[in-house]
């Protein structure tokens, strides 16, 4: 690949942009053909019951709150008449059904307390696309102005298109916050605008090629709105970071004399294997979503594979075709002395070498208390509540929040809550009918039950049948209507377990907005085992390719998982039990939205993951080449420590941008994201893995004899070491012939010579602090004591 690229540079670029283009245009309509919804379970039984109620009886649970102010009366012959032709238009809408209003049907449940207010709620019919859009152009054409009326649209349905909608805005905010931060670090990190600008051109080529992508992907599935926030943020973030790591592999090679065209081929060779082992590891992590039956996890699932295989690919081909154009003017346009790239440190000199040997010395201690202080910090997810996004969720200049609220504050009753219970393929005597009636109306928080029978209160008959209960039934099922006089979710889902517990002839199918949010939550907690069962199997078996050793990715998924705990004990702490919502902007509900600790340890994991691959893949390097287990990470924490500390603040800067969205959760995101890389490449990179590598010693390094040989074949590694290049000779003439290749190259030669000396000077430094702690050792212990002030002891 690099031979065509070096001979087809601007080619390979030309293309590059072309396909950007093409494929931004068609991600420019992708919120056009993404869902809203997409959180509850296709195969639940709350959506069984919506089928049977679509198909057999033409309805559904009315999901469309039109809200009517008159400036008099709700009573008044002007506002009457307007009123009744707006319940005229929506009946005559197609997809539209069930359509009730105070001034039709005169329920008490439908008029304000002061008269002034009016409700009229419908059933809008279809796929959630085809809901969207039949809302859409109720909301253009019923809402505002109309004559003496002032009308606004809620419910359900427009709750879910307001989400799009925002989430739209939110990712355009997020963005003008993200770039401006991302290019500043970028100055600081490479000091010029040229090294500092490729990042942010990989991250938009990513970004609009991922957009594309996405779009092509909805023509053969469904996708909800949370994929376009994943191809956007985390398409930023993984593109910066791996273009990061390659434009400085690429600036160190031209610093130790290489030419533009051998700085990118020993780039490709060492970092580029980091960049696509960093990619699967990402890709893997968010696969685990595909297990869980709801669209919108689903959907990041999906966008997280597909971001992060393009970021890798536009890292691995248009950036070093970039790079070989630019050559050696990569460091031009350097701003001033305050931006100037800092010298790299001699080897076994730099400060996350000195952090690494000190961890070392007390590895015990210094574990075992940052350990502590993770799970300290997870304490508060044990109290987790698990719940669903509703109109609380955004920001209160919504329509949809509004009308909620004003209904809840200003109406006596309402039937916004209202679940159904259906009973498919069965023909009902009128008694058995009303006994089951009879017995759901007497349950608690139940104000009404509706059905072929009549309307029932308290366990008893409320209202005698007339020709609108006809609609309860057909020829083969037959339906009721459970009207809660209650919206705390945590009363809903109780009566959604009462009611299912109702004893009934045949099969029960309960429905309905809280039913749904139980059945989703039952989903998430049914494939949550096999999502981190399949996470952890293949992240074991992606370490073992790149370390060939079965203890280290056993340590890394454990650390990693670490990492998280901190994280989700502030999601807690934060967006369930209301702290900082002041600052942050939110609305507390008092629980926390079941997705997002389910996308948020997808996301989380995969990049943590990522970062221990570009640590032990250095480590790992280093080991070959010194058998040094200590020397190994102290060595491969320095080189590796300040540009994997620089990408997780780059990254950090751009998660950031989540908490510009008005949506709640998506806060959640920008305040979990970023912490949880900060504490991966604080606390657990430079504190927990040292200490625990320190105390596993060469175990680290164990495999089975049938493992190693496994590996020998086919594992990889990123520096390619002597040790597997011995090995590559033994296995494969052809692979033996390129290593020839590389070893009588001058410019591998000249690089082997550097690590040679470098792994030389290490050992010098290594043996002459032996001798010294000898000599110390071998002096008084006055004297000793003397010396250091304190006798200082270790694990």
């Amino acid at each position: 690949m690099f031979e065509f690229t070096r001979r087809r540079s601007r080619w390979v670029l030309g293309v590059f942009v072309v396909l950007a283009v093409v494929l931004g245009a068609l991600g420019a309509t992708l919120f056009e053909r993404v869902e809203g919804g997409g959180y509850t379970d296709s195969g639940s039984e709350s959506h069984r019951a919506l089928e049977v109620l679509r198909t057999e009886f033409g309805q559904a649970p009315p999901n469309l709150v039109l809200l009517v102010e008159t400036e008099s009366s709700v009573e008044d012959p002007e506002s009457t008449a307007a009123a009744t032709a707006l319940v005229a238009n929506l009946q005559e809408r197609a997809g539209v059904a069930e359509v009730r209003s105070y001034w039709t049907s005169h329920q008490p449940a439908l008029r304000s307390v002061d008269g002034k207010q009016g409700l009229i709620v419908a059933s809008v019919l279809g796929s959630e696309s085809e809901i969207d859009e039949r809302v859409t152009a109720i909301s253009r054409e019923l809402t505002g102005e109309q004559g003496s009326l002032q009308v606004r649209a809620g419910g359900f349905a427009m709750l879910m298109h307001e989400t799009v909608q925002q989430s739209k805005t939110d990712i355009a905010k997020g963005e003008a916050i993200a770039f401006p931060l991302t290019l500043i670090a970028l100055l600081f990190v490479f000091g010029g605008l040229v090294a500092a600008s490729l990042p942010l051109l990989v991250a938009i080529g990513t970004v609009l090629t991922t957009m594309g992508a996405l779009w092509l992907l909805t023509l053969f599935m469904p996708l909800s709105v949370t994929a376009t926030n994943v191809a956007t943020l985390l398409g930023l973030g993984l593109a910066i970071d791996y273009s990061l790591l390659i434009v400085n592999r690429y600036r160190d090679e031209l610093s130790d004399g290489r030419t533009p065209a051998g700085a990118v081929a020993t780039t490709l060779r060492t970092a580029g294997r980091t960049v696509a082992f960093s990619a699967l590891t990402v890709a893997v992590a968010l696969a685990g979503l595909l297990f869980f039956p709801l669209l919108a996890i689903r959907s990041m699932g999906y966008a997280g594979i597909v971001v992060a295989a393009l970021a890798a690919l536009v890292s691995l081909t248009a950036l070093p075709a970039a790079l070989l154009l630019i050559g050696t003017r990569i460091d031009k346009g350097q701003l001033g002395w305050w931006f100037l790239r800092a010298p790299r440190p001699a080897p076994g000199e730099g400060a996350w070498h000195r952090l690494a040997t000190t961890v070392m010395r007390k590895p015990i201690s210094i574990g075992l208390a940052v350990t502590a202080l993770l799970l300290l910090l997870g304490a508060p997810f044990l109290g987790v509540k698990l719940g669903f996004p509703d109109e609380r969720t955004l920001p209160e200049s919504m329509n949809s929040r509004q009308v909620t609220e004003i209904v809840a504050r200003d109406f006596g009753e309402s039937d916004q809550h209202t679940l159904v219970a259906v009973l498919p393929e069965s023909a009902y005597s009128a008694a058995g009918l009303d006994t089951i009636a009879r017995d759901m109306s007497d349950l608690d928080n139940v104000r009404r039950v509706d059905t072929a029978t009549g309307s029932y209160a308290q366990g008893g008959l409320l209202l005698e049948p007339t020709a609108a209960n006809a609609r309860f039934r057909v020829e083969k099922a037959v339906y009721l209507s459970i009207v809660p006089s209650t919206g705390d979710s945590d009363a809903l889902a109780a009566l959604v377990e009462q009611v299912r517990a109702v004893r009934t002839p045949s099969e029960l199918l309960v429905g309905g907005v809280a039913a749904a949010n139980a059945d989703s939550v039952a989903a998430i907690e049914n494939a949550l085992p096999w999502a981190l069962g399949f996470v952890v199997i293949m992240m074991l078996i992606v370490l073992f390719a790149l370390t060939g050793s079965v203890v280290l990715p056993v340590l890394a998924v454990i650390l990693s998982a670490l990492s998280l705990t901190a994280t989700f004990g502030a999601l807690v702490w934060i967006f369930q039990d209301g702290h900082l919502s002041g600052v942050l902007g939110f609305t507390v509900t008092g629980d926390l939205s079941a997705t997002v600790p389910v996308m948020l340890f997808a996301a989380a994991f995969g990049l943590a993951m990522d970062y221990q691959v570009f640590l032990l893949s250095r480590i790992r390097e280093e080991y070959d080449r010194t058998g040094k287990n200590e020397t190994a990470v102290a060595l491969g924490l320095e080189r590796v420590g300040r540009i994997v500390t620089a990408a997780a603040i780059l990254i950090s800067l751009v998660f950031l941008g989540f908490l510009a969205s008005d949506i709640t959760f998506m806060k959640a995101f920008g305040i979990g994201l970023p912490l949880a890389v900060i504490v991966d490449a604080t606390l657990v990179r430079g504190f927990l893995l040292p200490a625990a590598m320190k105390v596993l010693g060469d175990a680290n390094w164990y495999a089975p004899e049938f493992l190693r040989r496994l590996h020998d074949r086919w594992g990889l590694d990123e520096g390619g070491s002597a040790r597997s290049k011995q090995q590559v000779v033994v296995r494969d003439p052809l692979a033996a012939r390129v290593e020839e290749i590389v070893v009588v190259d001058p410019l591998a030669r000249a690089e082997a010579a550097r690590a040679e000396a470098a792994r030389a000077e290490v050992e010098r430094a290594d043996s002459a602090r032996t001798q010294d702690g000898a000599r110390e050792k071998s002096r008084p212990k006055e004297s000793v004591s003397a010396s250091t002030g304190s006798g200082e002891s270790s694990d």
